[in-house]
């Protein structure tokens, strides 16, 4: 077997980082091998994902998380578990270099939320989906039950396989 050699960052983490680590190692019962690795901390912050009890510490995390890239995967990773309410918290605490994915994939799950119990009503798809990205169009395409939205993505989807699903879901 072999061994996975991990290269630490340059700098140790901040003490407000450490303190959020130690937190997720006490919720989660697990510890973390290096915090100043950036893989080891993502390996704890995927674990505390799927954790409710675990978000407070995880959040404390991200927002001391020095390297922003990482705070982006974790944010983009949490924002479909969170509560609509919830996420703009979670997008605000990113660097601003970083907070465009995660700005935007919380307007689209608010969109196809929206869609799902009518607060968007769906013959506003068609003037819209040009503008939505390939994983909404798809999310759509799969999950949203309406004929007017699936007729108008099944139309206008950016691609063959999201305009076949969306086609194959109106039956």
């Amino acid at each position: 077997m072999e061994r996975r050699r991990t290269m630490p960052d340059a700098e140790p983490p901040p003490p407000a980082l450490r303190q959020a680590l130690k937190e997720l190692e006490e919720r989660l019962g697990r510890s973390l091998t290096d915090a100043s690795d950036g893989h080891a901390r993502w390996e704890l912050y995927r674990a505390a994902l799927g954790s409710a009890a675990a978000r407070p510490a995880l959040l404390a995390a991200v927002t001391a998380e020095p390297d922003g890239a990482l705070a982006s995967g974790v944010v983009g990773e949490v924002l479909e578990r969170l509560p609509r309410a919830e996420r703009d918290t979670w997008v605000r605490v990113l660097p601003p270099a970083v907070r465009g994915f995660s700005e935007r994939r919380a307007r689209e799950l608010a969109a196809l939320e929206d869609l799902r119990t009518g607060a968007l009503a769906p013959d506003r798809v068609p003037e819209l989906v040009d503008g939505w990205s390939d994983w909404l169009q798809l999310r759509v395409a799969g999950e949203v039950r309406d004929a007017t939205a699936l007729r108008a993505v099944a139309a206008s989807g950016r691609t063959k396989r999201i305009r076949r699903t969306a086609t194959e879901a109106l039956g």
